[in-house]
Protein backbone atom coordinates (compact mmCIF):
# COMPACT_ATOMS: atom_id res chain seq x y z
CA UNK A 1 0.00 0.00 0.00
CA UNK A 2 1.48 3.47 -0.71
CA UNK A 3 1.55 6.45 1.71
CA UNK A 4 -0.43 8.60 0.08
CA UNK A 5 -3.09 8.46 -3.23
CA UNK A 6 -4.51 11.55 -5.58
CA UNK A 7 -8.84 11.80 -6.11
CA UNK A 8 -10.36 15.40 -6.78
CA UNK A 9 -10.81 17.98 -4.04
CA UNK A 10 -14.88 18.12 -4.26
CA UNK A 11 -17.59 17.25 -7.59
CA UNK A 12 -16.50 18.72 -11.00
CA UNK A 13 -18.26 18.99 -14.05
CA UNK A 14 -17.28 18.69 -17.94
CA UNK A 15 -18.97 18.02 -20.88
CA UNK A 16 -18.36 17.26 -24.54
CA UNK A 17 -20.89 17.20 -28.31
CA UNK A 18 -21.02 15.03 -30.89
CA UNK A 19 -23.80 14.39 -33.48
CA UNK A 20 -26.30 16.19 -31.58
CA UNK A 21 -25.54 13.95 -28.51
CA UNK A 22 -24.32 15.58 -25.12
CA UNK A 23 -22.45 13.73 -22.66
CA UNK A 24 -22.05 15.43 -19.29
CA UNK A 25 -19.65 14.12 -17.06
CA UNK A 26 -19.37 14.41 -13.73
CA UNK A 27 -16.59 12.91 -10.86
CA UNK A 28 -17.17 13.17 -7.26
CA UNK A 29 -14.40 12.25 -4.37
CA UNK A 30 -16.16 9.04 -2.99
CA UNK A 31 -14.74 6.37 0.02
CA UNK A 32 -17.17 3.65 -0.40
CA UNK A 33 -19.84 2.22 -2.32
CA UNK A 34 -22.73 3.57 -0.25
CA UNK A 35 -22.17 6.62 -1.25
CA UNK A 36 -21.06 5.57 -4.67
CA UNK A 37 -25.10 4.12 -4.98
CA UNK A 38 -26.45 6.83 -3.68
CA UNK A 39 -24.96 9.46 -6.19
CA UNK A 40 -25.79 7.72 -8.87
CA UNK A 41 -29.38 7.10 -7.84
CA UNK A 42 -29.45 10.87 -7.55
CA UNK A 43 -28.33 11.57 -10.81
CA UNK A 44 -30.95 9.56 -12.18
CA UNK A 45 -33.40 11.49 -10.44
CA UNK A 46 -32.22 14.48 -11.72
CA UNK A 47 -31.57 13.31 -14.96
CA UNK A 48 -34.19 11.32 -15.27
CA UNK A 49 -34.54 12.17 -19.45
CA UNK A 50 -31.27 10.80 -20.66
CA UNK A 51 -30.58 8.21 -22.59
CA UNK A 52 -27.56 6.72 -20.62
CA UNK A 53 -25.88 7.17 -16.96
CA UNK A 54 -22.53 5.15 -17.39
CA UNK A 55 -19.82 5.15 -14.84
CA UNK A 56 -16.72 4.11 -13.54
CA UNK A 57 -15.21 3.93 -9.94
CA UNK A 58 -12.44 3.06 -8.01
CA UNK A 59 -11.83 3.43 -4.22
CA UNK A 60 -9.09 2.34 -1.88
CA UNK A 61 -5.39 3.51 -1.99
CA UNK A 62 -4.83 -0.68 -2.84
CA UNK A 63 -6.15 -3.03 -3.04
CA UNK A 64 -8.13 -1.41 -5.01
CA UNK A 65 -12.16 -1.74 -5.52
CA UNK A 66 -13.29 -0.85 -9.08
CA UNK A 67 -16.28 -1.06 -11.61
CA UNK A 68 -17.39 -0.14 -15.03
CA UNK A 69 -21.12 -0.06 -16.01
CA UNK A 70 -21.99 1.06 -19.42
CA UNK A 71 -25.69 1.30 -18.91
CA UNK A 72 -26.95 0.05 -22.30
CA UNK A 73 -24.57 0.84 -24.33
CA UNK A 74 -22.28 -1.47 -26.71
CA UNK A 75 -20.40 -3.64 -24.44
CA UNK A 76 -16.42 -1.58 -23.67
CA UNK A 77 -17.67 1.85 -25.48
CA UNK A 78 -18.44 3.56 -22.47
CA UNK A 79 -17.91 2.59 -18.42
CA UNK A 80 -14.29 1.40 -19.93
CA UNK A 81 -13.47 4.29 -21.76
CA UNK A 82 -14.26 6.45 -18.64
CA UNK A 83 -12.48 4.15 -15.78
CA UNK A 84 -9.36 4.67 -18.53
CA UNK A 85 -9.27 8.48 -17.49
CA UNK A 86 -9.02 7.50 -13.85
CA UNK A 87 -6.48 4.97 -14.64
CA UNK A 88 -4.21 7.70 -16.97
CA UNK A 89 -4.64 10.19 -14.19
CA UNK A 90 -3.21 8.16 -11.38
CA UNK A 91 -6.86 8.62 -8.93
CA UNK A 92 -8.84 6.87 -6.56
CA UNK A 93 -11.47 7.38 -4.61
CA UNK A 94 -13.29 8.80 -7.27
CA UNK A 95 -16.50 8.17 -9.47
CA UNK A 96 -16.75 9.67 -12.44
CA UNK A 97 -20.44 9.08 -14.31
CA UNK A 98 -21.13 10.71 -17.52
CA UNK A 99 -24.71 11.13 -18.62
CA UNK A 100 -26.07 10.93 -22.40
CA UNK A 101 -28.86 12.92 -24.05
CA UNK A 102 -28.91 10.54 -27.44
CA UNK A 103 -29.01 13.34 -30.63
CA UNK A 104 -30.54 10.94 -32.96
CA UNK A 105 -27.46 9.69 -34.73
CA UNK A 106 -25.70 7.07 -33.85
CA UNK A 107 -22.05 6.98 -33.17
CA UNK A 108 -20.54 3.69 -33.65
CA UNK A 109 -18.14 2.14 -31.43
CA UNK A 110 -15.46 4.26 -31.65
CA UNK A 111 -17.37 7.38 -31.41
CA UNK A 112 -19.01 5.88 -27.97
CA UNK A 113 -15.34 5.24 -26.79
CA UNK A 114 -14.12 8.82 -27.52
CA UNK A 115 -17.26 10.64 -26.17
CA UNK A 116 -17.27 9.05 -23.18
CA UNK A 117 -13.28 9.14 -22.83
CA UNK A 118 -13.56 13.03 -24.01
CA UNK A 119 -16.17 13.71 -21.53
CA UNK A 120 -14.36 12.49 -18.20
CA UNK A 121 -11.10 14.25 -19.32
CA UNK A 122 -12.96 17.33 -19.98
CA UNK A 123 -14.38 16.91 -16.40
CA UNK A 124 -11.01 16.09 -14.84
CA UNK A 125 -9.52 19.23 -17.08
CA UNK A 126 -11.76 21.19 -14.41
CA UNK A 127 -11.30 19.36 -11.29
CA UNK A 128 -9.11 20.03 -8.54
CA UNK A 129 -6.60 17.45 -8.12
CA UNK A 130 -4.94 16.85 -4.70
CA UNK A 131 -2.77 14.12 -2.94
CA UNK A 132 -3.80 12.92 0.25
CA UNK A 133 -1.50 10.94 3.49
CA UNK A 134 -2.76 7.77 4.24
CA UNK A 135 -2.45 7.93 8.34
CA UNK A 136 -1.51 5.92 11.10
CA UNK A 137 -3.41 6.35 14.65
CA UNK A 138 -1.54 5.15 17.63
CA UNK A 139 -2.36 5.31 21.34
CA UNK A 140 1.48 6.39 23.43
CA UNK A 141 1.56 5.25 27.28
CA UNK A 142 4.57 6.11 28.98
CA UNK A 143 5.59 7.36 32.12
CA UNK A 144 4.89 11.22 33.23
CA UNK A 145 9.17 11.41 33.45
CA UNK A 146 9.44 10.37 29.56
CA UNK A 147 6.61 13.55 29.38
CA UNK A 148 9.20 15.76 27.22
CA UNK A 149 11.08 13.24 25.73
CA UNK A 150 7.95 12.22 24.08
CA UNK A 151 6.70 15.65 23.33
CA UNK A 152 10.21 16.92 21.66
CA UNK A 153 9.47 13.43 19.25
CA UNK A 154 6.09 14.56 18.65
CA UNK A 155 7.16 18.31 18.00
CA UNK A 156 10.38 17.05 15.67
CA UNK A 157 8.37 14.61 13.02
CA UNK A 158 5.20 17.38 13.43
CA UNK A 159 3.17 14.95 14.63
CA UNK A 160 -0.61 15.90 15.43
CA UNK A 161 -1.81 14.75 18.80
CA UNK A 162 -4.90 14.53 20.97
CA UNK A 163 -6.86 13.08 24.52
CA UNK A 164 -3.70 13.97 26.40
CA UNK A 165 -3.61 12.40 29.67
CA UNK A 166 -1.23 13.59 31.93
CA UNK A 167 -0.36 11.98 35.47
CA UNK A 168 2.01 9.26 36.88
CA UNK A 169 1.00 7.47 33.63
CA UNK A 170 0.43 9.86 30.37
CA UNK A 171 -1.32 8.64 27.64
CA UNK A 172 -2.32 10.51 24.19
CA UNK A 173 -3.28 9.51 20.76
CA UNK A 174 -1.62 10.91 17.97
CA UNK A 175 -2.03 10.76 14.26
CA UNK A 176 1.25 9.74 11.71
CA UNK A 177 1.40 9.62 8.30
CA UNK A 178 2.05 6.26 7.32
CA UNK A 179 5.47 7.68 5.65
CA UNK A 180 7.04 8.14 8.58
CA UNK A 181 5.70 5.51 11.18
CA UNK A 182 8.77 3.46 11.36
CA UNK A 183 10.74 7.13 12.17
CA UNK A 184 8.39 7.94 14.62
CA UNK A 185 8.38 4.40 16.32
CA UNK A 186 12.48 4.08 16.58
CA UNK A 187 12.64 7.75 18.17
CA UNK A 188 10.61 6.36 20.71
CA UNK A 189 12.43 2.82 21.26
CA UNK A 190 15.27 5.08 22.29
CA UNK A 191 13.25 6.62 24.96
CA UNK A 192 12.44 3.15 26.61
CA UNK A 193 9.34 2.36 28.40
CA UNK A 194 7.52 4.23 25.72
CA UNK A 195 4.49 2.19 24.59
CA UNK A 196 2.99 2.54 20.75
CA UNK A 197 -0.73 0.76 20.12
CA UNK A 198 -1.74 1.05 16.29
CA UNK A 199 -5.48 1.71 16.97
CA UNK A 200 -6.66 1.61 12.54
CA UNK A 201 -5.11 2.70 9.87
CA UNK A 202 -6.66 5.71 8.15
CA UNK A 203 -6.95 4.60 4.03
CA UNK A 204 -9.19 7.49 3.42
CA UNK A 205 -6.44 9.96 4.19
CA UNK A 206 -8.73 11.99 6.37
CA UNK A 207 -6.18 13.22 8.98
CA UNK A 208 -6.98 16.63 8.36
CA UNK A 209 -3.08 18.03 9.93
CA UNK A 210 -2.01 16.50 6.57
CA UNK A 211 -3.97 17.70 4.02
Amino acid sequence: MENAYKTIAERAAGQYKEKGSRFLAFGFPVTDETTIKSIIISLRKEYHDARHHCYAYRIGPGPYQYRTNDDGEPSGTAGKPIYGQILSHGLTNILIVVVRYFGGTLLGTSGLINAYRTAAASMLDEAVIIEKTIGITCNLSFPYALLNGVMKVIKEEGVAYTNPSYDNSCNLTVSIPKSILEKFRGKLVLLEKVVCTEISEDPAGQLNPFQ
